[in-house]
């Protein structure tokens, strides 16, 4: 497998399934500027839909003011949610934070997260994984529904926005349509970073369905595998799925998702062993690190094991940009409409 040329990205998840609901975001900002004062790439917050507790995009948009360079990527499910709503959350948070959000794209199949709503039975995840990918389409198209000069602020003529740069999306998907234009200009990062967790079922229609997805229209990719020929075998996967979709395959970031449970110091250098033969093998672009218990073990990853990868060019040592596109090497995208506008 050909190793990668660039430091690998480094994520942690701020909560452990087992974990109680937190009902206030001073926990998350603290844990947030842990991983910030380890240089982290990003954290994200899993959420689930109806479950107890405040939202996680919520959350996260309570942690941005407290931190100023980590990114924040909140888990969001589509299936209940207006694909409209999604996309101002999302672009409300990446404003918010300065161009620091993203989001993971999730789905909902159980009838009692589907009678809290009352709108639609529950369906199995062959069906609403095609609709999640809809749903990040169109979100994309809505954060671009602004060109990046649409608004102007001319208080002497009393003009906000040039109504020839907000476009219509005149989207219809499977289960729903949206005309927009949206009613947030468009993010800093112009497109806020799209994740998936494409494991899933691995052999069955969940996991197909995701690694769609993923393929299609991911930014960022999680992987959960227990050795690195898996996860090699997962990106090469993945990448050549994106290239079937016109995409290019460089594009999308592979990130090995991780169990995390590190009792001493020394189990902080273990972990440095394992990212480095891992990263090394080219198994993945980078790593999603989920601790057992995120107070103890996030602590003995930015003290112990940060240490180790930055002496091994592993890591950065400080940020050199202010947003998660430019953490990750994503380049900032140009507006669809924006281009087909300079095009005719």
């Amino acid at each position: 497998m050909p190793v990668p040329h660039h430091p690998p990205r480094l994520a942690v998840a701020l909560g452990a399934p087992q974990d109680p609901p937190r009902p206030d975001a001073a926990h998350y900002a603290a844990l947030a500027r842990l991983a910030e004062r380890g240089t982290l790439d990003f954290v994200t917050l899993g959420d689930r839909f109806g479950g107890p507790g405040p939202d996680a995009l919520a959350v996260l948009a309570r942690v941005a003011p407290a931190t100023r360079r980590i990114g924040l990527v909140p888990t969001v499910t589509t299936t209940h949610t207006e694909p409209f709503h999604v996309s101002t959350a999302v672009a409300t948070l990446d404003w918010v934070s300065r161009g620091r959000a993203g989001w993971t794209v999730e789905v909902s199949t159980t009838e009692a997260e589907a009678a809290l709503v009352g709108r639609r039975p529950a369906a199995p995840p062959a069906e609403v994984w095609p609709e999640a990918g809809e749903v990040a389409e169109v979100a994309g198209r809505l954060w671009d529904s602004w060109e990046d000069d649409a608004e102007i602020r001319d208080r002497a003529t009393g003009r906000f926005v040039d109504r020839d740069k907000l476009h219509y999306v005149d989207f219809t998907g499977r289960t729903f349509s949206v005309r927009g234009p949206s009613i947030v200009p468009r993010p800093p990062q112009g497109r806020p970073v799209t994740v998936v967790d494409a494991t899933g079922d691995t052999g069955g229609p969940e996991g197909t369905a995701r690694r769609e997805v993923a393929a299609s229209r991911a930014d960022v990719a999680l992987v959960r595998a227990e050795d690195p020929q898996t996860a090699g075998a997962a990106r090469a996967a993945l990448r050549e799925r994106a290239a079937a979709h016109g995409r290019d395959p460089g594009a999308l970031l592979v990130l090995a998702s991780l169990p995390v449970e590190l009792e001493s110091a020394a189990d902080a250098a273990g972990l440095a062993d394992l990212l480095g033969d891992w990263y090394a093998q080219g198994a993945a672009d980078g790593f999603h690190l989920r601790p057992a218990d995120p107070a103890r073990d996030l602590a003995r990853i930015v003290d112990g094991t940060v240490p180790l990868l930055r002496e091994r060019g592993l890591l950065r040592r400080s940020y050199e940009g202010t947003t998660l596109r430019a953490h990750l090497g994503l380049p900032r995208p140009a507006s669809i409409y924006a281009l087909a506008r300079e095009a005719s």
